[in-house]
């Protein structure tokens, strides 16, 4: 391989490392909302409140897309990322509710 080749596959490699403890933390970082919101969930079912909060979830949804302009992500992408989790947390309460 040549210089420049060798160069790159060692700046890939560090870039692969990178991406894979980001992919570590985002995993581990979910598991750990995902705690907090089945407890939430619990609480909802034991009090019989309802399993989504829209005025929440907009308020969210209004905070992350700031976020992600602050962090140069797309707010777009941002928003359809945090959709997805919201709407798991709402199956999940719902099913707690059952």
């Amino acid at each position: 391989m040549t210089d420049a080749v060798t160069q790159a596959a060692t700046i890939l490699k560090e870039h692969r490392k990178s991406i894979d403890r980001l992919d570590a933390i985002l995993v581990y970082t979910l598991g750990e909302r995902f705690k907090h919101t089945q407890a939430v969930g619990k609480l909802k079912a034991l009090h019989n409140l309802p399993p989504s909060d829209p005025t929440r979830e907009a308020t969210q949804i209004a905070r992350l897309e700031e976020m992600a302009k602050e962090a140069e992500l797309d707010p777009d992408f941002a928003k359809a990322f945090l959709n997805f989790v919201i709407q798991e947390v709402i199956r999940h309460h719902r099913k707690q509710q059952e």
